[in-house]
């Protein structure tokens, strides 16, 4: 480790802040010390401040950012903020982590990017689907070239009633989408990473809202019809310049057999795998194999992808999610929503 502790603010001090980085940091003492917390709810930031022991609480995120100067910020915010949060913590001088999906728009991703570069710190993002065991354990089978040029991948982010009827997660407005931004960009995200980041060529989607605007059986608790602006479901086909291509579907509310399926199934010329569960399926000495990865349990990989952004702004060696990365994603999913709407083909 090249430097002390990192002193690490939130901005943010809703569900995903409470739930998921306060914990994982909080338990990193010894490297991390959590300076301040900002919520336009001051009482939620009151709240975890409390829980977390954290002795700075705002009710505005540049006067936390100006009064403490913190080495690292988290951006917890709802999807609409992602962006202005971001730019002004990289402005002020630090680090930044933000959850995904990284904002509403290209647009957004790039001026976070531009403002990453310019004030030379770090940007990454909680692609935490990367860091399942799972996934670690087949992205070494594709980097050793076991199966060889990944020419297709389908990836799957499906529920069958898993609206989520609490905070803005069905208001298009504050979330930009429904399940295509808040569970699909995982599996997206995978399939790009699985596939070494290829530049995407074209998309054709389609998106629906056919079940979510009536009442109905909820997995996930229920939800008000009346305001549920977002898809319930999304599918899409994504061509990329190097001659690969890319299925993906996502839903809220599906009518099929299963609770839900999050999966990444990758197809090369010498070997094809699924994630979830891993497994590898090639050809040898004359017979097909089907290869089981039975010990690659599923382990907190929140706590993996927080700990590896910690890692590099204390100047270890860690693989992150890149700006650059998230742009690609970004405009994926501009180009999803884009032809769904016009329903035509769009080239990026």
């Amino acid at each position: 480790m090249k430097y002390g502790k990192l002193r690490v603010a939130l901005i943010g001090a809703g569900q995903i802040a409470e739930v998921t980085h306060l914990p994982v940091l909080s338990q990193m003492n010894d490297r991390v010390e959590l300076v301040g917390i900002a919520d336009p709810a001051v009482e939620r930031a009151v709240m975890l401040s409390s829980r977390f022991g954290i002795d700075n609480t705002f009710g505005d995120y540049d006067e936390m950012l100006s009064s403490l100067n913190p080495d690292a910020v988290f951006v917890c915010t709802p999807n609409k903020f992602h962006s202005s949060a971001t730019v002004s913590a990289l402005r002020s001088g630090s680090h930044v982590f933000c959850e995904k999906p990284p904002a509403i728009n290209a647009r957004e991703v790039q001026e976070m990017m531009v403002a990453s570069k310019e004030a030379g710190k770090i940007l990454s993002f909680n692609f935490h689907y990367r860091f399942r065991s799972e996934a670690i354990a087949i992205k070494k089978f594709v980097d050793s070239g076991d199966l060889g040029e990944i020419y297709f991948c389908e990836a799957t982010a499906l529920r069958r009633r898993g609206i989520p009827g609490w905070g803005s997660f069905t208001n298009k407005e504050i979330q930009g989408g429904g399940p295509l931004v808040d569970i699909g960009v995982h599996m997206l995200d995978l399939a790009l990473h699985m596939m070494k980041f290829p530049q995407p060529k074209s998309v054709t989607a389609s998106a629906y809202c056919k079940i979510a605007k009536r009442n109905g059986v909820g997995l996930m608790g229920g939800w008000d019809p009346e305001k549920y602006s977002v898809e319930d479901s999304a599918f899409g086909f994504v061509r990329f310049h190097n001659g690969a291509s890319l299925i993906l579907k996502t839903s809220f509310a599906l009518n099929m057999k299963d609770r839900s399926i999050m999966n990444l199934q990758i197809f090369g010329d010498r070997a094809g795998a699924t994630v979830f569960p891993p497994e590898v399926f090639a050809e040898s000495h004359g017979e097909l194999t089907n290869t089981a990865i039975p010990y690659a349990e599923s382990k907190d990989c929140y706590k993996r992808s927080i700990e590896s952004f910690i890692d590099s702004c204390l100047g270890e060696e860690s693989r992150i999610s890149s700006p650059e990365e998230a742009l690609v994603v970004q405009s994926i999913l501009d180009a999803f929503y884009l032809s769904a709407e016009s329903d035509s083909t769009i080239e990026l």
